[in-house]
């Protein structure tokens, strides 16, 4: 169990966008990323699981609740052994906490906490030890997880301490700085850097990458149904490609397509 528990630590099970327009978001992710959408019926508030290929589940979505200043975001849910142990943990080092714990029939218990520079992620939880492998991710799986802070540095080391994630390559981008990736056991998950000048007044955010077979078809599909790209399409090293987008909401999310084989 210390071992399974230990693999569980860290490692992100789920994805949610939380947004003014649940109809409209529904059918735009429909259309750019290629899931299928169904209602959760065990959730005491309306909520759309989306799916992969396979009828497998990879996010969720729901209405931001009422009198919740925040504006659409995709929220990352980070496995934990032990929910209280793990806010414990996270508010020593500074993090703090943005909501009480949420529990759901079916699914586990949840908390959504802030890192020390103000990133907004949840922590759950699962209420069964039952785990799908642990793999390179599938077209339509979140594929990367990129944080955009105020001192990426200090983030690495919360995020190792808390998660366990363990920090490998950095890129060098001259005067924007390091781009430091990190890894769990079974691979490379995201980077983590420092705001650049123009995202000032834009908040601490983890920006969740989503996997796409083309890049330049989804980003069209993206534009077709009132996206907007922010930056990309652009090859990354290694040969992938990628593409930071707007939702017609609000919503940042990323794209990510292999190299061509």
């Amino acid at each position: 169990m210390a071992t399974a528990a230990s693999l569980r630590l860290g490692r992100p099970v789920w994805y949610e966008l939380m947004t003014t327009d649940t109809a409209a978001a529904e059918t735009f992710y429909k259309k750019v990323t290629g899931w299928t959408s169904a209602p959760f019926d065990a959730s005491p508030t309306p909520y759309t699981t989306f799916k992969r290929s396979g009828d497998v589940g990879v996010a969720g979505l729901m209405k931001t609740p009422d009198g919740m200043k925040m504006p659409p975001f995709w929220a990352m849910y980070a496995a934990v052994p032990k929910l209280e142990e793990a806010v414990a943990h996270i508010k020593r080092l500074k993090g703090s906490e943005l909501s009480p714990v949420i529990e759901v029939p079916t699914v586990g218990r949840l908390q959504m906490m802030k890192d020390p520079q103000g990133a907004a992620f949840y922590i759950i939880e699962p209420s069964s030890d039952e785990e799908r492998p642990e793999k390179a991710p599938e077209v339509g799986d979140a594929s990367w997880h990129e944080l955009l802070t105020t001192d990426a540095t200090a983030a690495m080391k919360f995020y190792n301490e808390v998660f366990g994630w363990q920090p490998s390559e950095a890129l060098d981008m001259g005067a924007m700085g390091k781009y430091q990736m990190f890894n769990r056991p079974h691979g490379m998950i995201g980077g983590m850097m420092n705001k650049p000048p123009e995202m000032a007044q834009v908040p601490p955010h983890w920006l969740i990458y989503f996997r796409v077979p083309d890049i330049n078809a989804a980003a069209e599909r993206t534009k077709a149904n009132g996206g907007k790209i922010l930056n990309g399409p652009m090859e990354v090293p290694g040969g992938d490609w990628v593409l930071n987008a707007m939702d017609p909401q609000g919503a940042a999310f990323g794209l990510h397509a292999r190299k061509a084989q």
